[in-house]
C-alpha cells in the first residue's frame, strides 16, 4: 500500500507552485449557537451554475471545520472580501484586530461580511474529504455583488487588480 503523505511533490514546493495562482480572498462563515464565526479562505470555486454550486476547502485544524461538520449546521455563507478589507483577511485569518471593527450583517439568521464585493449563503450539500482538507459544496441560496475592487491573493501577499 502506498503512503499518502509521501506522495507527489513536498508540501513547500505545491505551496510555491500553487502560490502563483492568482485568487480572491474570502471569509467562510457559519452560526456557532450565539456566536458569529468566520474563517479566511482563498481556496473557494465556483462548481455549476445549475445548480449554482460552490466549494471551499477547509483545512481539518480550522475551528471552522469542527463547525461546518456538525450535521446542526446546515448553512454557511461566503464573503468575497474587497480591497479596502485587507484587516478582515487578517483578523479571520488568526491575527485578529478588534471585533467591533468587523461589519457584521445578517441574512436569514447567518451571519456575513457587510461590504464586500460579493456576499453568498449556501446550503450543505456535500461533505468530501480530501487528504488534510475537508471540501464543503454548497448549494447557492442567496446572492448579492457590488462592482467594487476585489482582495488578491498571489505569491503569498495581497495585491490589487491593474
Amino acid at each position: 500500500m502506498t503512503d499518502p503523505v509521501h506522495e507527489g511533490i513536498p508540501p513547500y514546493e505545491f505551496r510555491q507552485t500553487l502560490g502563483r495562482f492568482a485568487s480572491g480572498v474570502t471569509v467562510i462563515t457559519a452560526q456557532d449557537g450565539g456566536e458569529r464565526r468566520g474563517m479566511t479562505a482563498s481556496a473557494f470555486v465556483s462548481v455549476s451554475l445549475t445548480p449554482p454550486l460552490i466549494l471551499v476547502s477547509v483545512d481539518h485544524r480550522a475551528q471552522m471545520h469542527g463547525l461546518l461538520g456538525r450535521e446542526d449546521v446546515t448553512r454557511f455563507g461566503v464573503s468575497v472580501l474587497s480591497l479596502a478589507q485587507r484587516h478582515l483577511s487578517d483578523h479571520f485569518a488568526g491575527r485578529p484586530g478588534p471585533e467591533e471593527a468587523v461589519p457584521w450583517f445578517t441574512h436569514e439568521g447567518l451571519p456575513l461580511i457587510g461590504g464586500s464585493v460579493a456576499q453568498l449563503v449556501c446550503r450543505k450539500q456535500q461533505v468530501i474529504p480530501a487528504g488534510d482538507h475537508t471540501l464543503y459544496l454548497g448549494l447557492v441560496e442567496y446572492a448579492r455583488y457590488t462592482d467594487d475592487d476585489p482582495l488578491v491573493y498571489f505569491r503569498g501577499q495581497y495585491h490589487e487588480l491593474g
